[in-house]
């Protein structure tokens, strides 16, 4: 548009004002204000599984304006948290965001003058060649050869055995032995390995490999749990004898609500052994999470919110930032009281549909409240963000039992607020970073947000009243690819907690109450890191392990697969190691590239393939590459005696 359109002003009849059809050169600033847009979407919106769960697996209707609504005050809570947390997490210097270095890098790839080196590239010519080569070969994953995405050799070589497929299945076992050649396997669930820092990649690698192949084969294989009777690794709910939970059968179809005679009568719920153990571990980082920022931050946390009030950090990027006009704190606390008002009026509203009434709203933005500045603090210099869904589906579960909508609801309230908070922080970083003025970074992430929640919402609702069978695995074609991998577990976990309740599953009447140990565990993990870092200050490796991370470092399984984490791991050890140690120079100048144009070519190649062939139900040519699978049939099989599923030998 610089280029071509006319500069010459025009001027506004009986007015001495005029304009310019012509913006001017395209610069980076407002190129980064364009990026902050767009990341206000770039998420998702969570309240959108709230409505794929309520009208394909619970079918029941839901009013669109209270969809519409709820979608919206869910994304839009957490800029009163990312108001009131500003200065500790992005005027502090210490909190550096390692994320944004990705985006920092790409963009002075794209606007410096650089002169290509001889027998070299410029960094936006191998930025380029890397988004092409990552266009080209997307097609294959995506859409001709679905099966790299997940390679698992050893059941190829034991075909029959259900052991060995256990072992080696990287998407329904512990994956030994298997890899993806396909980028968005490698970061399609946990996000680019480049970026991570070399610590956090360790912390997270060895609490996988430690809770992979050591805790959870001796839970299986001592059958803790009655454990053989399920498969290894599943999100899904099980009755006593091994068979799929029956929900109706449980839940009261008059008042939606738990249904005690029926569950008395029927079965108690059984997870698989890995499903029971990521909810002890997502309690021992919750609890190691607060005694980590105590011990390694907390003598730092108070001078710094003195220094933060008395604007005393005097970095360049401050001093630079002063130059502009601050955004009012009281811009952050109307649009928080705006919203938390649009919240109350959704669920209590609309019939109560939703079934929480306002004061879990209040109750659930308290929580966000107290936790985000601590997940900031972990998130802001790990890169890793400790998950905040378990402990609120637990505390509305104990309060407010049985009634699985209002369960979700204020996860949704409690732990989507600190997630969008944590995105919006972020932003503002970059936005420090490049010195964009922080009045223009609010109004482009306002405005960003309602776009975005808008246009999640309004896609979602076409999809969920358009595509046949959607979510429903045993309905869907081969090579569909509305399979819902996250509204699956995100369904389990409303029944877990919203249905049963606590109570009856980690409570005095549940299977798994031993597992409440684990907050007891999370809250003294970091104590001896800390004294030992104290009593051998010269090693500063030990001060590296970080206790939340390494318990925390399967949070994302279901539905992330082992799979995903040897690929993430070995592609991020090898970049932050390998070459860094070899080819420092090259890593300094091209490793966040590399990163953002392998992202860009598979996003540009997911998008084209779904427009112009998947949402004409064009799936791709008919054969067996062309599954989402990794060819392991008996990883899901159950080895306890007795047991019959389809498709599986029985044991005796």
């Amino acid at each position: 548009m610089a280029a071509s359109l006319p500069e010459k002003q025009i001027g506004i009849p009986g007015t001495k004002l005029s304009f310019s059809l012509n913006p001017g050169p395209f610069n980076l600033k407002e190129h980064v204000l364009i990026t902050i847009f767009a990341n206000a979407g770039s998420n998702g919106v969570y309240a959108v599984s709230i409505i794929t769960i309520m009208k394909v697996f619970y079918h029941r209707k839901i009013h669109i304006l209270a969809a519409f609504l709820l979608a919206h005050t869910t994304q839009m809570l957490g800029y009163g948290w990312a108001g009131i947390f500003r200065r500790f997490l992005v005027d502090s210097p210490y909190m550096w965001w390692p994320t944004n270095l990705v985006q920092v890098s790409l963009f002075r790839t794209l606007h410096d003058v650089e002169i290509r080196p001889k027998g070299g590239l410029t960094r936006l010519q191998f930025f380029l060649m890397v988004l092409t080569s990552s266009f080209a070969y997307y097609i294959v994953p995506n859409y001709l050869f679905q099966s790299v995405t997940a390679l698992s050799f050893v059941c190829w070589i034991w075909k029959d055995s259900v052991t060995a497929q256990q072992i080696g299945s990287g998407l329904s076992g512990l994956g030994a032995g298997s890899f993806g050649i396909d980028w968005g396997t490698i970061a399609g669930f946990l996000g680019t390995p480049l970026a991570v820092p070399g610590f956090a990649l360790v912390n997270i690698m060895a609490g996988f490999f430690i809770i992979l192949y050591i805790l959870i084969p001796i839970a299986y294989w001592t059958n803790s749990y009655e454990a053989k009777r399920f498969p290894l690794f599943t999100s899904q709910l099980f009755a006593a004898d091994g068979a799929h939970y029956n929900v109706s059968r449980i839940l009261n179809d008059a008042n939606f609500e738990f249904d005690r005679q029926g569950y008395d009568g029927y079965s108690r719920i059984h997870l698989s052994i890995f499903f029971a153990y990521a909810y002890g571990l997502s309690f021992a980082v919750l609890a190691a999470s607060i005694t980590h920022v105590a011990l390694f931050h907390g003598k730092d946390l108070w001078p710094r919110t003195k220094a933060s009030f008395e604007d005393n950090f005097g970095d360049v990027h401050n001093r630079l930032m002063k130059r502009y006009e601050a955004v009012p704190q009281w811009w952050f606390h109307i649009l928080l009281i705006i919203v938390m008002g649009l919240a109350m009026l959704t669920c209590e509203g609309f019939g109560r549909q939703l079934q929480l009434p306002y004061w879990g709203v209040l109750l659930a933005i308290a929580l966000a409240f107290i936790f985000t500045l601590p997940i900031g603090v972990i998130t802001a210099t790990t890169a890793q963000r400790p998950q905040l869904n378990v402990i609120t589906e637990l505390i509305i579960g104990y309060i407010y039992p049985g009634k699985p909508l209002a369960n979700v609801v204020f996860k949704i309230y409690g732990y989507n607020s600190v997630i969008q908070a944590l995105t919006f922080l972020s932003d503002f970083k970059l936005g420090h970073y490049m010195k964009i003025p922080p009045r223009s970074m609010f109004l482009v992430q306002l405005v960003g947000t309602l776009v975005a929640s808008s246009v999640y919402f309004g896609t979602a609702w076409w999809l969920l009243t358009s595509v046949e069978s959607i979510c429903n695995l045993d309905l869907l074609p081969v090579g569909s690819p509305w399979t819902c991998p996250d509204d699956n577990v995100f369904y389990s976990a409303s029944i877990i907690w919203g249905v049963v309740g606590p109570k009856r599953m980690f409570g005095s009447l549940g299977l798994y109450a031993k597992m409440n140990y684990f907050f007891l565990i999370g809250l003294f993990a970091p104590v001896p890191v800390w004294l030992l870092s104290g009593m051998f200050p010269e090693k500063k490796w030990i001060r590296l392990i970080h206790m939340p991370i390494l318990l925390g470092a399967t949070a994302g399984m279901p539905p992330v697969r082992a799979v995903n984490y040897i690929s993430w791991g070995s592609v991020g050890l090898f970049f932050n190691f390998v070459v860094y140690k070899r080819f420092k120079v090259w890593w300094a100048r091209h490793n966040y590239i590399l990163s953002a144009g392998l992202d860009s070519g598979v996003a540009f190649m997911a998008i084209l393939c779904y427009f112009a062939l998947q949402n004409r139900n064009i799936n791709g040519p008919s054969w067996w590459g062309l599954q989402l699978d990794d060819h392991c049939p008996l990883a899901h099989c159950p080895t306890a005696p007795g047991i019959e599923v389809e498709g599986c030998p029985v044991f005796h």
